[in-house]
């Protein structure tokens, strides 16, 4: 019997190769490796100024679409929320807001621009715009709020608030103020409206300290001309009677000057008396005839009726020239012993005001 030899597998050659070919494995979705199609190479072969004119043309479809897009219709205004109004007409602002945003939509309606032209209405102090897409505006108002009364120089009552913002005339229903102011600056511009701040400070301070003291209801208005220079009208059977403080201790000035008032008052020529001067510290007490009366005011809480009517003929009254202020030279001693503060203009009679 012949022997057969069986070779072992693992003892085969492979097969010789063809020379220079590479086997590549195919790709797993079956397309052949090499073959793929790729937008980034495809858009390698185009020169450069082609690739800058695609990029400006996209930016130009992208501008066009957004101006359309705000444009449209569906960001048209339709509704405009306006709170916070009380003196202010919130139809006029909804008015003036629906004309801005008319033309740009609410997409592209400059919020900005709208909120500092609702800042100009008389009774603003801050608007707030806000956009709620696609159709609606929400508008926040914070009012003025008015502190105070002026008697304008053609006779007006206006509001004003704490920044010397004029925001209109008293109304029949308006809660009257403890008093009104004069002398106000009308002038309009934004020098003349910080003077009238400050004025409106030294009313609401002039209000806290002569409530205090119980003192308001007797006022009728300050005049603040000048503020270092306080004058008031009285009120009431007392209207035509001013009093001058000057520019210090106005509550105190005030109650010892309505004190000497109320003594002065029951003697014979009471109902003369037409100003109270404390200027200088003493009481001078004028009559519409020109006659002066001082005191002082350290003795004013103690004096009587009787003891006021005794210093009318006495030592302590001096008749003085209404236009020269000066008393007959028999009555030198009477003017050394006291000294009474002379005002701008010389009282006449029949009036008590004296600018």
């Amino acid at each position: 019997m012949k022997e057969q030899v069986i070779a072992s597998r693992g003892a085969r050659r492979p097969a010789a190769q063809t020379k220079g070919f590479v086997q590549r494995p195919a790709r797993r979705n079956g397309a052949p490796a090499g073959r793929s199609f790729s937008p980034r190479a495809l858009f390698g072969y185009f020169p450069a100024a082609l690739k800058v004119v695609l990029a400006i043309l996209v930016l130009i479809t992208l501008i066009v679409g957004y101006r359309v897009a705000a444009s449209a219709a569906l960001f048209q205004v339709r509704t405009i929320d306006v709170s916070g109004t009380t003196r202010t007409s919130a139809e006029e602002i909804e008015g003036l807001t629906r004309r801005a945003v008319a033309r740009t939509g609410v997409w592209r309606a400059d919020l900005s621009a709208i909120s500092r032209e609702l800042s100009r209405l008389p009774g603003v102090r801050r608007a707030v715009v806000s956009r709620v897409l696609p159709d609606r505006l929400r508008v926040r108002v914070t009012e003025r709020v008015p502190v105070a009364i002026v008697r304008t120089a053609g006779g007006h009552l206006v509001w004003v608030d704490d920044e010397g913002v004029t925001l209109g005339e008293m109304k029949p229903d308006d809660q009257m103020p403890a008093f009104f102011v004069r002398g106000w600056n009308e002038e309009g511009t934004e020098e003349a409206r910080l003077e009238n701040a400050e004025r409106v400070k030294k009313y609401l301070d002039l209000v806290r300290e002569w409530n205090a003291l119980g003192l308001s209801e007797r006022v009728s208005e300050v005049t603040l001309v000048d503020i270092r220079d306080i004058r008031v009208q009285l009120a009431g059977k007392d209207s035509q009677i001013e009093v001058r403080l000057g520019s210090q201790d106005s509550g105190q000035r005030l109650k010892i000057a309505l004190d000497a008032l109320d003594v002065y008052k029951q003697t014979p020529r009471g109902s003369a008396i037409t100003y109270v001067d404390l200027q200088t510290g003493r009481v001078v007490i004028g009559f519409s005839s020109g006659t002066k009366m001082a005191s002082d005011s350290s003795a004013v809480a103690t004096q009587t009726p009787s003891q006021a009517s005794s210093s009318n003929t006495n030592a302590n009254v001096g008749e003085r020239n209404p236009q020269t202020g000066k008393t007959p030279a028999n009555d030198n001693r009477q003017r050394n012993d006291r000294k009474p503060a002379a005002p701008r203009d010389s009282p006449t009679t029949g009036t008590g005001h004296f600018r």
